[in-house]
């Protein structure tokens, strides 16, 4: 259960480094993390993790309508202190990368390059209107393990960015390499345990759960859709299927 808030109070220095914290004017726990600031938000599961670039008030002017970007979850004032300690070290360990942002004329899979920014030589993140990801010189694609090289070199952001960052450990923050481990754990577990010659346990990869719940279940219904009845009060009504491999792709 969470303690109480604090009255709301202006904001006051704190035993991590790169961080201030403090309360807003409804006892909401905000931080500050160089131009950005966060709050833990109340919501009808808990709370929420949110976030707001340039907002220069006092904290105990900040108000829930100034956070517009929202993270996920956040269990309680403990986990929020320890996600603002890891914001400060992944701004740290960003300072001290040589990372260029440009604008380059080219093309994507994913479109037209809108924007880009250069990690090394022969390693660039670009952004398109849609989406984005990494493109890698020849020489640079070589270096990523078989088992996960893209012929093209193109590295999309949504999880196989992961491959680059593990390939390149010195262009990234200990942040990302974290994400980045955690990623290719889930999505590419057979080359994980290639790559580092152990091999993952159950809750360590989210898609070698799936294949062993798969296994489980093979001769089980197993429900992939539910809603509220429109037709019987206070009931669920669900879609299930033989087998749980629809269930977990």
């Amino acid at each position: 259960m969470n303690m109480p808030l604090s009255q709301p109070c202006e904001s006051s220095a704190d035993d991590i480094s790169g961080v201030e914290f403090g309360h807003g004017a409804d006892g909401t726990a905000v931080a500050r993390v160089g131009d950005l600031v966060f709050a833990m938000l109340p919501s009808r599961g808990g709370h929420l993790l949110a976030s707001a670039w340039r907002v220069s008030r006092p904290f105990a002017e900040f108000r829930r309508d100034d956070f517009y970007s929202y993270h996920g979850s956040i269990e309680d004032e403990a986990a929020f202190r320890a996600r603002m300690a890891e914001q400060a070290e992944h701004r740290h360990d960003l300072q001290a990368l040589s990372r260029q942002t440009v604008r380059l004329n080219c093309n994507t899979p994913w479109g037209p390059s809108q924007g880009a920014t250069i990690y090394a030589e022969g390693v660039v993140s670009h952004t398109t209107a849609g989406h984005g990801g990494f493109r890698l010189s020849s020489e640079r694609n070589a270096a990523i393990h078989p088992l996960l090289r893209a012929h093209d070199g193109f590295y999309e952001e949504d999880a196989a960015w992961a491959i680059v960052a593990l390939a390149f450990p010195d262009l990234f923050t200990r942040y990302e390499l974290r994400i980045a481990d955690q990623t290719v754990r889930d999505s590419w577990p057979d080359a994980w345990e290639t790559m580092f010659g152990r091999s993952l346990e159950p809750g360590q990869s989210r898609e070698k759960d799936a294949r062993a719940f798969a296994r489980a279940h093979a001769c089980d219904w197993v429900v992939i859709s539910a809603i509220r009845s429109d037709h019987h009060v206070d009931m669920t009504e669900v879609i299930a299927t033989l087998g749980a491999s629809a269930a977990t792709r």
